[in-house]
């Protein structure tokens, strides 16, 4: 099973406020590689993944406010995890969390990145050569994705994580090469705003089985975190290229995370779970339109109670029965910048909305990013 590592970083977030957050659901086009799959269209891809940095880089309206950029699974081509780490250096604002998805590689080249930036990612280094150690795996395909993060006093600090679980393309890829599986999370403990995330990806969020999980191990040291330090999980980004993001095995994770089927989880019960997905113009090999993908999500507990509301760019409601309230969104190409609720108790008196959409964006026929407008005849309140 992975290791969960905790590690410290720098970020000053306002306290007592929320924090914000960009999804950005933009479409893959992937396939088969001797590396495992890679991005079809890679310098057009890089043109789309840099318009976005130039919104971020820019700051119009509140983006300036930004604090967490996500990315979706194997979304940047691996000859610009570079140029993009350069970026955020030179230009992002300072207190700036950004995770991303990269396209697969070999895992000599993931374990000589690692070696690269060896400060964040030593403990990572131990578990990877224990698996070079025991058997010829250096050539086997790796799935991996970054979170580079911009501390307060504007130092970079790179941390790399491997997908722990294969998706549904990766499995196959060779009989006697299977996608290599991640040995390590992160847990991000930011000082002085105390608070903890952590970023994985897709399929990592699911059971293997009951007892050894990846899921359950993050709400076994969430839980130990809460009762030694009485301190939880704040916020759990799962980035994925997912063509059934409503599967029910999701539904059933989300509702024993929650605690409805394990034991109780006050290390994960005000975790915010935010899932950001590709779009539905995504392509892996022959897959065609039609088939999947897209629907980015946000996940809180219950508790909150979000009113139930239909939209014509998203809907909430509880996944068909779920102990949680889920804002949903759209499967189109869009960013989606929105807020991560901070109230960890619910005044009963309160008419405050816990989870706010800033704004919704999607690309015009230039090919420059447009907020979109809605109409009040499109929004329709289902339930309170």
């Amino acid at each position: 099973m992975p290791e969960i590592i905790d590690k410290r970083v720098n970020l000053e977030f306002p306290l007592g406020h929320h924090l914000h957050c960009m999804i950005v659901q933009i479409p893959n086009r992937l396939k088969r590689a001797g590396t495992g799959y890679t991005i079809t269209d890679p310098q057009e891809k890089w043109q789309l993944v840099r318009s976005v940095l130039d919104l971020v880089i820019s700051g119009e309206g509140n983006l300036k406010k930004l604090h967490f950029l996500l990315f979706p699974e194997s979304s940047l081509p691996a000859s610009r995890f570079d140029d993009l780490l350069a970026i955020i250096s030179q230009k992002f604002r300072a207190n700036t969390v950004t995770v991303f998805g990269i396209e697969h590689v070999r895992l000599h080249e993931y374990r000589a990145l690692l070696e690269r930036f060896r400060e964040d990612n030593a403990e990572a280094i131990e578990l990877v050569d224990k698996d070079i150690d025991a058997g010829d795996v250096l050539d086997v395909p790796v799935n991996w994705c970054c979170i580079a993060i911009k501390e307060a006093n504007g130092s970079l600090r790179v941390f790399l994580e491997a997908k722990s679980h294969p998706f549904h393309g990766e499995e196959y890829i060779d009989t006697f090469h299977d996608l290599y599986r991640g040995r390590h999370f992160y847990l991000f403990r930011s000082r002085p705003s105390c608070f903890n995330f952590m970023a994985i990806i897709c399929l990592d969020y699911l059971y293997r089985d009951l007892y050894t999980s990846n899921i359950r191990q993050i709400i076994d040291h969430a839980n130990n975190l809460f009762f030694s330090t009485r301190q939880g999980l704040d916020a759990l980004f799962v980035i994925q290229c997912n063509p059934k993001p409503e599967h029910r095995a999701y539904r059933d994770v989300i509702s024993g995370f929650y605690g409805e089927y394990l034991e109780n989880t006050p290390g994960v019960r005000e975790t915010v779970t935010v899932f950001g997905n590709v779009s539905d113009e995504s392509r892996i090999g022959d897959a065609k339109a039609g088939q999947g993908f897209g629907n980015s999500s946000i996940v809180i507990n219950r508790n909150h109670r979000l009113a139930q509301v239909k939209f014509s760019e998203f809907i909430t409601d509880d996944f068909d029965g779920a102990p949680v309230c889920r804002l949903r969104f759209g499967s189109g190409t869009r960013l989606i910048y929105i807020n991560l609720p901070q109230q960890h108790e619910i005044d009963p008196r309160t008419t405050r909305v816990p989870l706010k959409i800033h704004t919704i964006m999607e690309l015009d026929d230039s090919g420059a990013w447009r907020k979109i407008t809605f109409d009040e005849e499109d929004y329709e309140i289902v339930r309170a």
